[in-house]
């Protein structure tokens, strides 16, 4: 919802803390924990509306590109084509 605050965020979020506690699951209670820990953070998305999804797929790129290159000895070759392909 594009019209969703941060307060609306957060009211959503305790709803759902309610009827994770109502489920009683412990697995769901301990993902509910984590979640409640990180809250500040993830309603920081509807300050701007930005997340951080496109410095994660670069990380994971740049691992998989890190894999097929074990033991690489000319690091500034590597350091060189990893800016060339994903630069």
């Amino acid at each position: 919802n594009k019209n969703a605050t941060r307060e609306s965020g957060k009211k959503s979020l305790a709803q759902w803390y309610a009827k994770v506690g109502e489920f009683g699951d412990e697995n769901f209670n301990t993902v509910a924990a984590t979640i409640y820990e990180r809250q500040g953070e993830i309603l920081n998305y509807f300050i701007n509306r930005s997340t951080n999804a496109s410095a994660e797929s670069l990380n994971s790129k740049i691992k998989q590109f890190r894999a097929q290159l074990h033991g690489v000895i000319d690091v500034k070759f590597f350091l060189f084509r990893l800016s060339k392909i994903f630069g």
